[in-house]
């Protein structure tokens, strides 16, 4: 008995192991063999780009070896694979369908990398898989169709690439889903309403896409979600469905920029446990919902630019947690609650641009935490309240454009943390409080159009970071102190319209990084101060209305990016200097109404009227010719004349044979004279920083430091060609603002590496780097073709630029940009867009130059010319003036203005355009008239044959790119994407098709409606 008991036992545990064998065995059968899980990454791995070597160990050792121990491979209990993390590792190419055969797989991030084509299809076959990263890539077609097989999904990313078509529908079906972010790519048509059947959806993206129709009201049944981003070039024109009231577990809804209409429902004050609602840059209209004081764990609120009414509703005081409060740009009426000055957390308040009245509350200081306040372009009185910088966090104090009254309040004098104060045009009164000028972190003051009176105080020479000053139009007098030079950061200077007097102090040019000077309007004597030459990064000066006297200084030639001056209404006497004829970037220019005299200089294009009010000028196109040299009368005085004359002919003769001799000694010896003069830059030793393999050395590139070799020079430095040993063709470019004794490279080095490793067909290779601690020389492949503003603005036109070519440079240069806005970690601003910064090769593909190069300078503490920080003139961006700063919005208008170059022919500013008038304005101006595109076109190119829609579509997206307001310019991205959509349009219209023409740029709410609707 007991025997067969054993025996039973002996076979149930035999049996249990056969069982568990064969599991284990069925289990290892249906896997994929190591063997071939390593070939499937090998096979991926050869689809690929890999430049910086971040594959380098997979690689197949022998037949069995696992890749277990590969980078960005982990494996499983079974030496399976099981998580493949490729994230930011700069790759590229197309991700191969082996990735299919990897069945194992529960985790795949292929995100911020540079990967094209289709996502695989045989992602549908990985049963395992549960979270699934493809942000930032360039993946472009639509998702796999039966993406819903994936049943164990829970993450899926495909945020920010180039999917289009519409959203996928049966995504619901897969009921694990607990992120779904599709946001950023270019899918379109209407949400499915069966995305309201999600059960377990926490976190739903579908900002920046190209969706249309209806919110459904279906996505009120999401009931577990806690993040919703629907905004961003959706254009749903729809409003906010109700039952958004019923996701009371959501923590954030972004619905900015989306095309949202009709009023907020006051169910969303149900959503107790938001902390931010964004609903900003919409159509929005009605009051702000009362309900909305039940958000009580609300800390960001923006509400801006809709076309909201009413007042703020008391309510709102309920929101304690509340850090940022953004209601500009609406008609909201009424004055400024009380209340929010005891919103403790309130960080951020902007009411910017609504129809607000009455005074600023007595009280708002008493919020310690108040960092940034722009209350302008209202109609608030009264005067500023004095404790407003009482918790000395307050940073920005904006209050334009209202009508308030009485004195700057002495108090802002000891605002240490204010970085920006703007008062202009209001009426205040009194003196500038003393140690306004002198806070250690003010880098902006605007008083412009007030009644301030008084003087510059003393202590504006102790202002170390002021760079934006304005006092223009005010009761200001007294002299300019002579140490006003001492300003090492302003870069913009207005006083126009006041009371000042004396002579200009010559050490008015001592301030290193001075771009914009205006001292029109006020009664300044004496000459011109010679020093103005100093200025070199000076673009504009005025100093009309004055009472200014003596000639105007030769060395003004001096000054290379002069591109406007206004010298008229003074009692200027002598000739106008012939060499400002030289001054290629000059084109807007005053001299009326003072006592000139002989000839006007040989300008290239200008309005007679620059010189009226000078009755002894002569020459050019005005109708006083110059008289002919006079011949002297035979008089007793003839001899001395003729000895004078023999005595300064003999002097003359014998200075050009002076100078013929020291030319040609400078030719033979021409190398080792400059070497010399450089010395001290060759002395130390230079390290040579390739990039790629290069074929010669830091010594040949010296070598190419001659000035033959010079073919071009600007603010970033001065660009030689070079011809190496091997024959390749290099520029080398010597960065500027570098000296003796430099010790460290402030992080240069650093950068130069990130730069050195972007590949991007339409960006200019960096070769490397030579450096010797004092002196940096940058080596990039050479572009035989120059600039494209070379080839569009030179008057010997040796490159002709047709339609076609020009439509392939602007998208070329656009891919260049996007991919430093959108595919470099971190993203690369460029800063200098502008035509002289877009190079063409021997085909004349366009390359993207000088980025990033201005953070360099910026980076390394020295003193760099405009173009160099903050973009070029007639590039810039209007909110340059605004915030100091500039994004990749700023990139985007420059690039706007670029198009413009293409379209026109024209510079950005031309005294054609008038005064104060940019291409931007001038193209918006000229369209408004039936032949105005006709008028604007560069004639060229051939304007007869050239496709009408192509036209058409250009110039839209140059007027959008050049939108006043950043947030209504698209993304390069989207430049790309409408660019690219140029030539497919061509439908056989051209510019020779009259009738077209005419119905279309005669409609004024048809297609040219469009183009300017975001203008």
């Amino acid at each position: 008995m007991a025997m067969g008991e054993i025996t039973r036992a002996f076979a149930f545990v035999l049996r249990v192991l056969m069982i568990t064998s064969l599991i284990i065995f069925s289990q290892l059968a249906t896997s994929v063999p190591i063997y071939d899980e390593s070939q499937a990454l090998i096979a991926l791995k050869a689809g690929l780009n890999d430049p910086l070597m971040h594959l380098a160990d997979w690689k197949l050792a022998n037949g069995t070896s696992p890749p277990c121990q590969w980078t960005g491979v982990t494996c499983g209990n079974l030496s399976t694979v099981v998580s493949l993390n490729l994230s930011n590792m700069n790759l590229s190419g197309v991700v191969s369908s082996e990735l299919g055969s990897l069945k194992n797989l529960v985790n795949i991030s292929l995100d911020r990398n540079n990967f094209t084509g289709e996502l695989p299809a045989e992602l549908v076959t990985l049963s395992q898989l549960q979270y699934l990263n493809v942000s930032t890539n360039s993946f472009s077609f639509g998702l796999p169709s039966n993406f819903f097989q994936l049943h164990l999904l829970q993450v899926l990313d495909c945020f920010n690439n180039f999917f289009s078509g519409p959203l996928p529908p049966d995504l619901w079906r897969i009921l694990t889903l607990q992120h779904v972010s599709l946001g950023g790519n270019y899918f379109n048509g209407s949400i499915p309403l069966e995305y309201g059947r999600f059960s377990n959806l926490k976190y739903l993206g579908l900002n920046g896409n190209s969706l249309t129709g209806s919110i459904p009201a279906e996505l009120g049944n999401l009931t577990e979600l806690r993040e919703l981003y629907m905004g961003y070039f959706n254009n749903f024109t729809s409003r906010i469905p109700a039952s958004f009231g019923n996701l009371t577990n959501l923590i954030r809804l972004d619905m900015a920029n989306c095309g949202l209409l009709g009023s907020i429902p006051p169910e969303l004050g149900n959503l107790g446990q938001l902390d931010t609602m964004f609903l900003m840059l919409n159509a929005l209209e009605g009051p702000i919902p009362a309900q909305l004081g039940n958000l009580v764990s609300l800390k960001s609120l923006d509400l801006s630019y809709n076309n909201l009414t009413g007042v703020i509703p008391s309510t709102l005081i309920y929101l304690q947690k509340l850090e940022l409060m953004s209601l500009m740009n609406n008609q909201l009426e009424g004055t400024i609650p009380d209340f929010l000055s005891d919103l403790a957390n309130l960080e951020v308040l902007y009411l910017w641009k609504n129809k607000l009245t009455g005074t600023i509350p007595e009280n708002l200081g008493q919020n310690l935490n108040l960092t940034l306040l722009d209350l302008s372009s209202n109609f608030l009185t009264g005067s500023i309240p004095k404790d407003l910088c009482a918790g000395q966090k307050l940073q920005w104090l904006i209050l334009l454009e209202n009508q308030l009254t009485g004195p700057i309040p002495e108090s802002l004098g000891r605002c240490e943390s204010l970085t920006k104060i703007r008062l202009g045009g209001n009426s205040l009164s009194g003196p500038i409080p003393l140690g306004l000028l002198s806070l250690p972190n003010i880098n902006m003051v605007e008083i412009q159009n007030n009644q301030v009176s008084g003087s510059i105080p003393s202590e504006i020479i102790d202002a170390l970071l002021l760079s934006y000053l304005d006092f223009s139009h005010n009761n200001l007098s007294s002299k300019l102190p002579e140490s006003i030079g001492n300003l090492p950061g302003i870069m913009s200077f207005f006083i126009a319209g006041n009371h000042f007097s004396g002579s200009i102090p010559p050490q008015i040019c001592d301030m290193p990084n001075l771009n914009k000077l205006d001292l029109s309007g006020n009664s300044f004597s004496g000459n011109i101060p010679p020093e103005i030459a100093n200025c070199k990064k000076l673009g504009l000066l005025d100093m009309s209305h004055n009472s200014l006297t003596g000639s105007i200084p030769s060395e003004m030639e001096y000054i290379p990016d002069l591109y406007f001056l206004n010298l008229s209404h003074n009692q200027l006497s002598g000739p106008i200097p012939s060499q400002f004829a030289n001054l290629q970037t000059l084109s807007i220019f005053d001299f009326s109404y003072n006592n000139l005299s002989g000839p006007i200089p040989p300008f290239d294009s200008y309005n007679v009227s620059v010189f009226e009010g000078n009755p002894l000028l002569c020459g050019g196109l005005l109708p006083q010719a110059c008289p002919n040299a006079t011949h002297g009368h035979r008089s007793k005085g003839v001899n001395s004349n003729l000895l004078a004359w023999l005595v300064g002919a003999s002097f003359s003769a014998a200075l050009m044979v002076l100078m013929a001799g020291m030319s040609c000694f400078f030719r033979k010896y021409r190398s080792q004279i400059y070497k010399y003069f450089h010395r001290e830059s060759i002395i130390r030793p230079w390290k040579l920083t390739a990039f790629q393999r290069l074929d010669f050395s830091a010594t040949e590139v010296l070598d190419c430091l001659d000035e033959d070799n010079i073919i071009g020079r600007g603010g970033a430095g001065t660009v030689y060609k070079g011809v190496m040993p091997s024959g390749e063709i290099v520029a080398v470019k010597r960065l500027a603002g570098e000296g003796k004794g430099a010790s460290h490279d402030h992080g240069f080095s650093a950068e130069i590496q990130t730069l050195g490793k972007i590949r991007h067909r339409n960006i200019v290779r960096l070769l490397g780097c030579c450096s010797n601690h004092e002196t940096n020389l940058l080596v990039y492949e050479y572009m035989p073709n120059g600039s494209l503003g070379e080839v569009l603005h030179s008057k010997e036109q040796s490159v002709s630029l047709d339609w076609d070519t020009r439509c392939n440079i602007a998208i070329q240069a656009a891919h260049g940009l996007c991919y430093l806005h959108h595919d470099c970690s971190p993203l690369i601003v460029h800063r200098d867009v502008k035509s002289n910064n877009i190079l063409l090769d021997s085909t004349l593909h366009a390359h993207v130059a000088d980025f990033g190069l201005a953070k360099l300078f910026q980076d390394t503490d020295k003193t760099e010319s405009m173009s160099s920080i903050a973009g070029s003139y007639g590039y810039i961006a209007p909110e340059y003036a605004y915030t100091l700063k500039v994004n990749e919005k700023s990139d985007i208008y420059s690039f706007g203005v670029v198009l413009m170059e293409l379209l026109t022919g024209k510079r950005p500013i031309e005294a054609e355009f008038g005064d104060g008038v940019d291409i931007v304005q001038w193209v918006r101006r000229e369209i408004q008239t039936k032949d105005g595109i006709l008028d604007l076109l560069d004639p060229r190119m051939g304007v007869v044959g050239i496709p009408l829609q192509e036209v058409m579509l250009v110039l839209r997206v140059a007027l959008l790119c050049s939108s006043d307001l950043p947030v209504d310019r698209p993304t390069m991205r989207d430049v790309v994407q409408m660019l690219a959509d140029v030539k497919p349009k061509r439908k056989g219209s051209s510019l020779g098709d009259s009738r077209e023409l005419a119905e279309l740029v005669g409609l004024k709410d048809d297609e040219l409606h469009q183009v300017l609707v975001c203008v």
